[in-house]
């Protein structure tokens, strides 16, 4: 384990199934005046990099990391060759998280059993997290086969679900992704409930870092070379 891990142990239990990860992180940024959001740095450490290592250390087989906007430099990062993610690029950035979602359904290798998706500026989710995302799906109800966690009733991040599902998504229009999966299959999805907050907490806005250094009392500031000469960030 790299010395920047803050989420708790490792788990004792290592995963018996082949699960991919997909990290979706070719957004814009626009409501963050147009920066690469995973390049943000909690204490130090980029959003992306702390996706990157609870993935793995949670025994997931490999990960694929779409990009889209700031790929250039996002793919400048060390993290990548650490913990051995693989890079596409979504032409269609234009067209939300679904089209990234195939973009990564695609590049996954055949053989897995399931598949994690993860959100790049989600910045507080760890190893622990992950792990118990996956011990809960591996216990999902008989029947169901996507697992969301569900945080006093409100939708969470990462998602878990079947290959299978996985190859629904992609035999389907281009339009279906998760959600779209999700209401036609309502009987098929495990809203997992959990209390845990890290699963609801994303940076979309300048409000929400400033809400996140408050709540947890560590800093998050973005590198060097994403700071506007006129910005005190």
């Amino acid at each position: 384990m790299s010395v920047f891990e803050t989420g708790g142990p490792t788990p004792s239990r290592v995963p018996a199934k082949r699960v991919g990860g997909i990290v979706l992180a070719a957004g814009a940024g626009a409501r963050m005046g147009h920066r690469p959001k995973c390049l943000l740095q909690l204490d130090g450490i980029s959003l992306l990099a702390r996706q990157l290592q609870a993935l793995s250390n949670a025994g997931i087989a490999e990960v694929v990391l779409v990009l889209g906007h700031h790929a250039e430099r996002i793919q400048q990062e060390a993290c990548l060759a650490q913990f051995g993610a693989r890079t596409v690029i979504n032409p269609q950035t234009e067209s939300g998280h679904v089209s990234s979602l195939r973009v990564g359904l695609q590049a996954l290798s055949s053989g897995l059993d399931a598949v994690i998706v993860a959100l790049a500026d989600q910045p507080l989710i760890n190893t622990q997290d992950v792990a118990d995302l996956m011990g809960a799906f591996a216990d999902r109800p008989e029947g169901t086969q996507m697992l969301q966690p569900a945080v006093q009733g409100l939708p969470g991040n990462p998602v878990m679900f079947s290959w299978a599902v996985g190859q629904q998504i992609l035999s389907g229009d281009a339009h279906i992704g998760v959600r779209q999966w999700q209401a036609a299959q309502p009987d098929s999805v495990f809203r997992w409930p959990t209390a845990n907050t890290h699963y609801r907490t994303d940076v979309d806005s300048e409000e929400d870092r400033l809400a996140i250094e408050t709540r947890t009392g560590q800093s998050l500031r973005w590198p060097a070379d994403a700071i506007p000469p006129t910005s005190t960030l």
